[in-house]
């Protein structure tokens, strides 16, 4: 297997790069599967359109597959219960792998796979978008922020593969948005220490746009500390950050390793503010941490489960019901938004699931590049033809160990 997927993504990657938004245009339509796919119980009639979707189920980065998959399943069957146009979802464990990624493509593509959630996280949906371009199957990722998931170059500024879509905001937004609210905040503290993970796209992108941001606004970084792999021993940057007088620690990371930081920084008696972004967000599930080190974090995301608005409270308690009482993270937000963003570009451009994934694909990509969403992660959400979502970020700290807005 890893012969063979090193084999195609080279070869889609070349094909890729020449490659603009017409490229859905042309014609291959999907496989057809030999065996019965995994499919979520929807509800959904005969002649229902076939979404697949991988993330990790299983492993260090659980809690946002899972997160996700809930809310597409619970939105699928909204969505069905409608009686327009009818879903079915079929979701793999990818186990944040590229590799992995790659094998779950395989098996939704046998699954009959017409349009797709993409990957959760980022690393595994680079690995898988040449996949999706070369196939002419639309994909948008819940939370694949990089611009690695939807520009073959990687760097967000040339080669975008044209049918892969974000409902999240990409690490560049995130990295010089959290630099300006960091600015807009003095109080949060005027020396800086970064530590991100340099193997990570995820990471690595949000920190050079930090950074970017952070000169423009006259922030002083005063250490830059990297790890990369699964390394669990922060202790020398974080020495190095308190010893370089850091009253403020940003973390551009996945939960895990900032709940290990959190917990190392306060057994050596260092206590800065913390501000994150996205990836953080799950950090009060994990277990064995003492969720009390996270108060006072700051984190920037798209949702706040706590808000008031009606659709968000009607989430929020329809989730917890179905996932044992557990509050719904920005990931399952996205994940709900892109069903309901699928399916009003679905209705408007009566697709059918007679349709060839290249028929499906050019409609959808009209769609989207056209049309104007409301949900719960923003109002008036427009995507450009690269894929890339405008909708604005929102702070939240960890109070009594729930997040809650922060101050505008």
């Amino acid at each position: 297997m890893k012969k063979f997927w090193k084999t195609t993504l080279a070869v889609a990657m070349t094909a890729c790069m020449a490659m603009s938004l017409a490229a859905c245009g042309g014609g291959s339509s999907n496989s057809s599967s030999s065996a019965p796919a995994a499919e979520a119980e929807s509800g959904a009639a005969d002649g229902a359109i076939k979404i697949g979707g991988s993330g990790p189920l299983t492993g260090p980065a659980a809690v946002y597959g899972n997160a996700v998959k809930i809310a597409a399943e619970m939105a699928v069957e909204e969505v069905n219960a409608k009686g327009g146009v009818q879903f079915s979802l079929q979701f793999e464990d990818d186990k944040h792998d590229a590799e992995e990624a790659a094998t779950a493509y395989g098996t939704l593509k046998d699954g009959g796979m017409q349009i797709s959630l993409g990957a959760v996280t980022s690393a595994p949906g680079a690995a898988v978008s040449p996949l999706y371009q070369e196939d002419q199957t639309f994909a948008i990722t819940p939370s694949g922020s990089s611009p690695s998931v939807i520009y073959a170059d990687g760097e967000g500024m040339t080669g975008a593969y044209g049918n892969l879509f974000q409902m999240c905001f990409s690490d560049p937004n995130q990295g010089s948005g959290s630099a300006t609210y960091i600015a807009a905040h003095p109080d949060l503290g005027s020396k800086i220490a970064v530590i991100y993970k340099n193997d990570d796209p995820y990471s690595k992108g949000i920190f050079d746009t930090f950074k970017a941001q952070a000169a423009t606004e006259g922030l002083e970084i005063v250490y830059e500390g990297t790890f990369k792999g699964e390394e669990s021993d922060f202790n020398v940057q974080l020495g190095d950050a308190q010893a370089a007088g850091a009253d403020l620690l940003f973390l551009p990371i996945y939960y895990t390793p900032a709940s290990q930081i959190l917990t190392q920084a306060d057994k050596m008696g260092y206590k800065p503010t913390v501000f994150g972004v996205d990836g953080m967000d799950g950090i009060l599930g994990v277990e064995g941490f003492d969720t009390a080190l996270a108060e006072g974090v700051y984190l920037l995301t798209p949702f706040v489960a706590n808000a008031e608005d009606e659709l968000t409270k009607t989430f929020v308690e329809n989730y917890k019901a179905r996932a044992n009482g557990e509050v719904p993270n920005q990931f399952a937000a996205d994940a709900y938004d892109c069903i309901y963003a699928l399916a009003q570009a679905c209705e408007a451009a009566g697709i059918t699931s007679d349709m060839s994934n290249a028929d499906i694909c050019a409609a959808m990509v009209e769609q989207f590049t056209t049309m104007t969403f409301n949900g719960l992660t923003g109002s008036d959400m427009t995507w450009n033809e690269n894929g890339e979502v405008t909708k604005a970020p929102k702070a939240m700290i960890i109070e009594n160990g729930e997040y809650v807005p922060a101050a505008e």
